[in-house]
């Protein structure tokens, strides 16, 4: 159960087996049926999630009541309302399940003295937010700059099988385009 998490660390940190043992008891999994929520626009985010199986959509809605997906997490990502998760202030987004998903899932508290207790740490997490910011501010210079058709092929390259797992509605709000537009420009492209 804890392999793909293990595999996930190993990526920017090596932990001895002492201290990933401590680390994965202060873990709890955590089951999601498809559709059902992680934490919600208004509520201090108290976790921060792995993905151990399954995906989830980060989003909000805007002034017009439209669904506006900011992140897909898949399989190894880690995901949470950052802003609500470190502040511990109310969030501004809605997380949930798209597929039943399991997660393994860390609470601040629990991360704070994880930090304290294995200093190593402090170096992973600062990696995986300096990434994620790197992502966010890439993300909107892309919905600056980039045509639909190349935000929607670079897409498929950071979502590969995307559209077997993700409904299309879904896929355009991420792109900043309609269901309908997707439609027709996906016809376009293919061979």
């Amino acid at each position: 159960m804890y392999e793909l998490m293990q595999k996930n660390l190993n990526r920017h940190i090596k932990l001895e087996q002492d201290e990933f043992d401590l680390f994965r008891k202060k873990l709890v999994v955590k089951h999601y049926r498809k559709n059902s929520f992680l934490h919600q626009l208004g509520q201090i985010c108290k976790y921060t999630f792995f993905v151990n199986k399954g995906l989830l959509r980060l989003y909000d809605i805007d002034e017009k009541g439209d669904e506006k997906n900011t992140l897909f997490a898949k399989e190894e990502w880690w995901v949470s309302d950052l802003y609500s998760f470190h502040s511990q202030r109310p969030g501004t987004y809605f997380l949930q399940a798209l597929e039943d998903t399991e997660v393994l899932q860390l609470s601040k508290h629990h991360m704070e003295s994880l930090l304290l207790k294995i200093p190593k740490l402090e170096r992973f997490w600062r990696i995986l937010h300096l990434n994620a910011f790197i992502a966010q501010q890439e993300r909107v210079m892309h919905m600056i700059s980039k045509s639909a058709e190349q935000r929607y092929l670079d897409f498929i390259e950071k979502y590969p099988n995307a559209e077997l797992r993700i409904p299309q509605k879904h896929i355009a709000s991420y792109l900043g385009i309609t269901p309908e537009f997707l439609s027709k420009m996906k016809n376009r492209l293919k061979p």
